[in-house]
């Protein structure tokens, strides 16, 4: 009569285990694009490519550009702000986008105007 009862706890057991992953994972793929939305990155297309692959860090961010590419984690800097510095360090910015968006042409020149000042 023993053996009756201890049959069906092995599936109980792996349902209620499989219920309890399957739980798990809905929340970390829930939670997944909301935490990159709040932290967001960085992309930057420069308006000539670097020779080579170069980092750097500003404002506490480690940049990485390759080509006529950057990016950086986003850390909740003034975009346009952080534009000059990127383009002090790298040379002219041709795009700049971060987690609130992409700098229109008016912010890109006022961010472009650091490097003439370099």
């Amino acid at each position: 009569m023993t053996t009756a009862i201890l049959r069906p706890l092995p599936r109980t057991l792996l349902t209620g285990v499989l219920a309890l992953a399957g739980t798990i994972a809905s929340f970390a793929v829930t939670t997944a694009p909301v935490e990159a939305a709040e932290r967001g990155v960085y992309a930057v297309t420069l308006a000539s490519p670097l020779d080579m692959p170069q980092r750097e860090i500003i404002d506490g961010a480690m940049w990485r550009c390759e080509a006529d590419r950057c990016s950086a984690p986003a850390k909740g800097e003034r975009a346009l702000s952080l534009c000059g510095k990127v383009a002090r360090q790298f040379g002219e910015v041709s795009r700049f986008e971060g987690p609130k968006g992409e700098l229109d042409a008016d912010d890109l020149a006022k961010c472009n105007a650091a490097v003439v000042r370099k």
